[in-house]
């Protein structure tokens, strides 16, 4: 899709919401189907991939595991968003590279220690953009993607979770 198609999609995106802002609101739905050993397919609507663990947890390091993804998830995430806003903004990029990085500790994953939190103590990112436009107009275009990119709003604040057990005898 070339950037005319780009811009002129999200605008009517924009008006849409604007006017009718139910017609951007639902609920999205991905299922996991356990493999063999440490692997599972992940599936949403036409979409599939799988997911599974390295050897030093036991797997066969054939896919990447969940983390890899959900780090994979917010650096694409922010560099589709470069690409929206510099589109709608008419603000030229060159190149633009996005790095993830996620601290942790696996005794928390692993149940060794209680005081360890089982997921990241950190995340961070970093946007490396080229562009010919004036330093001051790429900076506020980051801005504007980092405070409309759902996956860095997502991993930033506590985000309501709930889950429940269906479990068949057999």
């Amino acid at each position: 899709m070339r950037d005319e198609e780009i811009k002129e999609a999200l605008e009517r995106n924009v008006k849409a919401v604007t006017l009718r802002p139910a017609i951007g609101q639902g609920t999205a739905i991905t299922k996991a189907t356990l493999g063999d050993g440490l692997s599972a397919t992940v599936r949403e609507g036409p979409h599939a991939f799988g997911v599974g663990m390295t050897e030093k947890y036991g797997g066969t390091n054939e896919a990447p595991n969940p983390g890899t993804l959900v780090r994979g998830a917010m650096a694409g995430c922010l560099a589709i968003g470069v690409k929206l806003w510099a589109v709608r903004w008419s603000i030229p990029i060159s190149a633009l590279e996005v790095e993830v990085q996620a601290d942790y500790d696996v005794r928390g994953e692993l149940g060794v220690s209680a005081d360890v939190h089982p997921g990241y103590s950190a995340v961070r990112y970093a946007i490396r953009v080229t562009s010919p436009a004036p330093e001051a107009r790429v900076r506020e275009l980051l801005d504007m993607v980092v405070r409309t990119s759902s996956l860095v709003d997502d991993l930033s604040r506590a985000v309501p979770t709930r889950g429940e057990f269906q479990i068949t005898k057999g």
